[in-house]
């Protein structure tokens, strides 16, 4: 019992963590309600259009600390493995449906790769390199999420464990559930490339 109480406590810590918008305070700092600009999401691409380069740096960095920190508590409290994944994934949807946002947010990306970073060192890296190949190529952050968290699964039991794969492919769901919109978008030709304005 004591152990389901820590595991629930660290889960709505993480919640709490990743409910922190760090795109929307960056640019409010900047005088921009990033809600109404852009895409309207939360995320560093958004910040990227409509408030610049270094708010997008500190956005992207601020997102993936969430996902970071979240699972070095669950570590440092001595979580299972496979509970400082989903303790990780709780920040993420903490970011996705944050807490201050009434239950609005991003579509963690930044998170998950922050979650990864220390859940899984060398598949983040890979996910990071296959998103920046994608993003390279074709011009769509979308895209480059899609492909990237896509493979995750693969990759996970390729370079890692298949002691993690279950919290890839729940990484992996919430990525392609919160990109719902971009793979309309992405299908029928109107999806924005980065640089793009709306």
């Amino acid at each position: 019992m004591e152990e389901n109480l820590k595991i629930l406590l660290l889960s709505i810590a993480a919640f709490i963590i990743g409910s922190i918008p760090t795109g929307l305070l960056i640019a409010k700092s900047r005088g921009i309600d990033l809600k109404q600009k852009g895409s309207g999401n939360i995320g560093a691409t958004n910040v990227l259009r409509t408030t610049g380069k270094w708010p997008a740096v500190f956005t992207l960095c601020g997102d993936i600390l969430k996902g970071a920190a979240t699972v070095l508590l669950a570590r440092h409290f001595g979580a299972s493995i496979f509970y400082e994944g989903v303790i990780g994934v709780c920040s993420i949807f903490g970011h996705n449906f944050s807490l201050f946002l009434k239950f609005k947010g991003g579509k963690g990306v930044a998170t998950s790769i922050g979650v990864l970073s220390i859940y899984s060192p060398v598949v983040a890296l890979f996910t990071v390199l296959l998103w920046l190949l994608t993003f390279i190529i074709k011009k769509y952050s979308s895209l480059g999420a899609l492909v990237s968290f896509g493979f995750l699964p693969i990759s996970m039991i390729l370079f890692d464990s298949w002691k993690k794969f279950p919290v890839a492919l729940m990484i992996t769901l919430v990525i392609f559930i919160r990109h719902r919109e971009n793979i309309s978008r992405l299908l029928d030709g109107t999806e924005l490339k980065v640089g793009n304005n709306v």
